[in-house]
């Protein structure tokens, strides 16, 4: 069952699984905003590529660490029509150990993962018609707490709790928030700083023996904003084929 004109706001959607989610959409028979921060010709793309499907789409650039960006980012999805859904995707990893985090990394990774991720969900919960859709991206590493991932893991564990005080907030409402937590992903937002041996190492630790792709994950987010997961709420859905349980 397709959406009927309905609209999907995902935040950090010009490249990596933002990008992949938001053509999955598009294929749902959402119409899409793309939001990015400084990656405009990234999201323009991502945009050209959802109107060739034969959906609706803008890109949006909205820096979700300041409050009146988000505000600004809801505001201009009304071009497109009725909210349907919002998946809080944008985020950031910094790594080191605690001993050695600096102060403004942790700020940092703080501003873009919880801060932004609090105001994209509040602002979802303002706006969202009854029967809507939230879903957040968190970590399978809230499972298997690999060194140097301290302050990300946490930034990841607060989103989650988040999510699921929300669900009880928007009681009588039935609007969905959801969790979906991903393991190793062959992006650019987790190859990088890697060598060739040590992904050949981390993909050798799941069932599968391969890393997770894009799309992966996108067919969980698809399903969880469809009419088919009515019943799916406040749960944190790990992502990860096995490789975290």
């Amino acid at each position: 069952m397709k959406p009927t004109n309905q609209t999907a706001i995902i935040t950090g959607a010009s490249r990596g699984i933002g990008a992949v989610l938001a053509k999955r959409l598009a294929k749902d028979g959402f119409d899409v905003v793309v939001n990015y921060t400084a990656s405009k010709a990234a999201a323009e793309a991502v945009v050209e590529d959802i109107v060739a499907i034969g959906a609706k789409a803008i890109a949006v650039q909205a820096d979700i660490t300041q409050s009146r960006d988000v505000a600004r980012l809801f505001d201009a999805a009304q071009q497109l029509g009725p909210l349907g859904a919002v998946v809080c995707n944008a985020g950031i990893l910094e790594l080191a150990p605690m001993s050695e985090f600096s102060d403004e990394a942790f700020t940092r990774l703080m501003a873009v993962n919880l801060t932004g991720a609090f105001y994209t969900l509040k602002e979802a919960a303002r706006r969202l018609d009854k029967g809507g859709r939230i879903v957040a991206l968190s970590t399978s590493i809230n499972g298997s707490y690999f060194p140097s991932y301290g302050p990300y893991a946490a930034s990841k564990a607060a989103v989650e709790a988040m999510c699921k005080v929300l669900c009880k907030e928007l009681a009588g409402r039935e609007i969905s928030v959801n969790v979906v937590a991903p393991g190793p992903i062959a992006t650019e937002f987790f190859m990088e700083g890697k060598s060739d041996e040590l992904v050949a190492r981390i993909a050798g630790m799941n069932p599968y023996g391969r890393l997770g792709q894009p799309e992966d994950i996108s067919d969980v987010v698809s399903y969880l904003l469809s009419p088919a997961a009515v019943w799916v709420n406040g749960q944190v859905l790990k992502v990860n084929g096995g490789m975290v349980i």
